[in-house]
């Protein structure tokens, strides 16, 4: 079967009336106990309620739902993609073509150039492709992208509106942003996502665009991508296409990283009636991903919290000489928020000239910036993350 990224998913008989009965039969009480939940634990800790509905429909959907369940209900990568451009670039030529006599707004400017722009990776394992925002032709610098979801989810609009607001217009016309379309969950396990990952940063670096033109990152899964591949270009795996950067890259981004399988720590105990992810979600979505003989040996990939502390230090020490800024952001309200800090903590304990900047927020659970992409709010999460890539590459 193809990747769910690429071509609809199709589900059996028995998978539809499955689906059928949580979305007429679980959702209606669930939901209303989750939306209960988020919003009273909001309020006694003094946190925004904005967006904790949206949190409360996808605890719900992460929680019950199958990965082929969720492939199903939404449209794939490639397919939002276009369906995006489209949807943006028209309106905003329609825009422009109708204010002649005043200054265009960058952001219409921006939209109307839009154009869709699939680059295949044929080094990659599985089809695997970089979808372009922006003109790559014209770009200076470019951001990486990897989308969370679990590795079960497609990407979502609020993806594309996040890289929009974030990257496109951090300096209109010098920044492209590249997707990669990776596998989802089942049909690909780790490392194949790690596979693709390097074959993308690969043929980006191979193009002619310097290390620290760069910047890549994700959310949540993606986040937990960009660690395996800060990890390939420190110690490169012995199954993907090795990398070697002859200056540092420009910097990395992780938002609410997922970099453990664990789930006992104080935040998920503390943090998982008010967040997106629970402990059955997190258990779920690790026997997905993981294969079972998975070796000691590889967990520093994949989920490098879970090595011992003296092995974590040893792992990321020199992350400075592959990498010169990190930006990890996670919500005071998630259960990722332990993981979160202690992976800056090593990053920063062991690579004196690494910068290293930690936000945590109070009003915020997981992944936030998403949520704001998925309303097109150009909130705070979205104004920092941009502020940070001003700040690596010298924007005014």
């Amino acid at each position: 079967m193809a990747p769910a990224s690429s071509k609809p998913i199709t589900l059996s008989l028995l998978g539809k009336l499955s689906l059928l009965f949580k979305l007429l039969v679980i959702a209606p009480p669930q939901l209303l106990l989750n939306n209960l939940r988020c919003h009273t634990l909001a309020l006694a800790r003094g946190a925004s309620l904005k967006y904790y509905t949206l949190c409360a429909f996808n605890k719900f959907a992460l929680r019950h739902l199958t990965p082929l369940q969720l492939q199903y209900m939404l449209p794939p990568t490639v397919a939002l993609y276009k369906s995006w451009i489209r949807r943006q670039s028209l309106p905003a030529i329609k825009r422009l073509s109708t204010t002649s006599n005043t200054t265009p707004s960058p952001s219409d400017l921006v939209l109307s150039d839009l154009k869709v722009d699939i680059e295949p990776l044929p080094s990659a394992p599985q089809p695997s492709s970089l979808l372009w925002l922006g003109d790559r032709t014209k770009a200076t610098k470019v951001v990486l992208f990897f989308h969370g979801g679990g590795y079960a989810v497609p990407m979502l609009p609020g993806h594309f509106h996040w890289c929009f607001q974030s990257y496109l217009l951090s300096s209109p016309g010098e920044v492209a942003v590249a997707i990669l379309q990776y596998t989802l969950v089942p049909h690909g396990q780790y490392p194949t996502q790690l596979k693709q990952a390097a074959a993308g940063l690969a043929h980006i670096l191979s193009s002619g665009v310097k290390p620290e033109n760069i910047i890549f990152g994700g959310d949540s899964a993606g986040g937990n991508l960009t660690c395996s591949l800060l990890s390939h270009l420190l110690h490169p795996h012995p199954e993907a296409i090795p990398i070697s950067v002859a200056q540092p890259i420009g910097g990395a981004f992780l938002v609410s990283p997922w970099v453990s399988a664990r789930t006992e720590s104080a935040s998920f105990r503390r943090n998982g009636g008010i967040d997106m992810l629970s402990s059955r979600t997190i258990n779920s979505a690790c026997g997905h991903l993981l294969p079972r003989d998975l070796k000691d040996e590889q967990r520093g990939w994949v989920i490098p919290v879970d090595l011992p502390q003296e092995e974590q230090e040893g792992w990321f020490r020199g992350l400075d000489r592959v990498v010169k800024k990190v930006y990890i952001t996670a919500g005071e309200q998630e259960v990722f928020l332990d993981q979160s800090i202690q992976l800056a903590e090593v990053f920063k304990k062991v690579n004196e000239k690494l910068e290293v900047r930690v936000e945590i927020v109070k009003s915020e659970a997981h992944d936030w910036i998403l949520l704001e992409g998925e309303r097109k709010d150009d909130g705070d999460a979205t104004r920092r993350m941009r502020a940070w890539v001003k700040g690596v590459w010298g924007f005014k």
